[in-house]
């Protein structure tokens, strides 16, 4: 939750929007029926919903979570996300 908060905050994005992106994630775990996750699935499935959902907190959070660490690659990632709009 703290990491979609961050990445949506000044966003357009409404707090229901973030519950529900966060439940929707819980319940897809869950339904695994394992007792523990990657912790990489998880955040697979976190930057799949932001995508989704708006593309700027994607931005955000794709550059900590895939580790964008340099303006080059920052620019990668986002001309791929425009190519697929």
């Amino acid at each position: 939750m703290a990491g979609l908060r961050v990445s949506c905050a000044k966003r357009p994005v409404a707090a229901a929007d973030i519950e529900r992106i966060a439940g929707e994630i819980e319940a897809e775990l869950q339904q695994l029926g394992k007792a523990e996750v990657p912790s990489r699935l998880v955040g697979d499935k976190v930057i799949h919903k932001l995508k989704e959902l708006d593309k700027v907190a994607y931005i955000r959070y794709a550059i900590v979570y895939l580790q964008l660490d340099d303006l080059e690659s920052i620019q990668s990632e986002i001309h791929h996300l425009l190519a697929e709009s």
